[in-house]
């Protein structure tokens, strides 16, 4: 199992420092993070293959946001995020298939978005032209061998499971985001897994606390700190033979997040070798 974290593709002239520092913090694995669709070309592929190659780095994914207005909270979110919102759902397929082919110049077979909040309710008319929408990604994905992967959070594990099963594709997978259910008052990550196990297939390792009001998410925490119960979680991925990429994710900034991240590095290969035994790179 490889401990990585979360990089974002903000431009080219600050990658290379994004990877030397990776790997300075003891780090070979990343998911690529990218909300900007005009860094998704042939000629940036290229040159963050060459930096994989340099630093010894693998891309584990690749984190495709979409173009348009996205407000992470209980109110405006469900009408901003993700392929729900119709007058951006064409515009957004584009987007995530751009994503798509620029995970293929690179290698890489897993992409991850979040998806947007789900409709609950099986007869919402939004429900049906959405998950034709998520078809049309996921096709375009297979055709290139790749899966796509929805990040846990702003739906329900079951109406998760819904969706897969509407969508009928083979190649849908969830990318488990441990503090996200919480942060969003949906589930509890290690429950959820008894729901969507089977199609996890990547982790964003982070912790977080539930929400206190009707309108904001949830607090985000260092690791430990939270509601999420990790040697519980690892014990239930090892019985359902999960052994892939742990991606650590802190979404604060400064010498605090690079701070939490190497203690959340540690916090998870003390739980990982109790539970999985040997090398956390295994």
């Amino acid at each position: 199992m490889n401990i990585g974290v979360c990089i974002r593709f903000t431009d080219m002239e600050g990658m290379s420092k994004k990877f030397k520092d990776l790997v300075d913090n003891g780090f070979n694995s990343c998911q690529l993070v990218c909300w900007d669709m005009t860094l998704l070309t042939e000629e940036n592929a290229n040159t963050i293959k060459g930096l994989c190659k340099e630093y010894g780095v693998t891309v584990s994914a690749v984190w495709c946001g979409w173009e348009g207005p996205c407000v992470w909270n209980f109110i405006e979110g469900p009408t901003t995020l993700g392929l729900l919102p119709e007058e951006w759902r064409e515009k957004r397929v584009k987007n995530l298939c751009l994503g798509s082919d620029f995970a293929e110049m690179l290698g890489v077979s897993d992409l991850v978005t979040h998806m947007g909040f789900i409709p609950e309710n099986p007869n919402d008319p939004q429900f049906i032209p959405f998950c034709k929408a998520v078809a049309e990604v996921a096709r375009y994905c297979k055709a290139k061998g790749q899966y796509l992967l929805f990040e846990t959070g702003q739906e329900t594990p079951v109406t998760m499971l819904r969706c897969f099963e509407e969508v009928g594709e083979d190649n849908l997978g969830v990318n488990l985001d441990t503090a996200n259910l919480i942060l969003y008052g949906k589930a509890n990550p290690v429950d959820a897994l008894d729901v969507f196990g089977k199609y996890v297939k990547g982790l964003h390792a982070k912790d977080g606390r539930y929400p206190t009001e009707g309108r904001e998410l949830g607090r985000e925490t260092r690791l430990g700190d939270g509601k999420v119960d990790f040697t519980a979680l690892f014990s239930k991925l090892y019985e359902l033979g999960y052994n892939g990429y742990v991606t650590i994710e802190r979404e604060i900034s400064g010498p605090k997040q690079t701070e939490d991240i190497l203690f959340a590095k540690s916090y998870l290969e003390n739980i990982i070798s109790k539970i999985y035994g040997g090398s956390n790179n295994a």
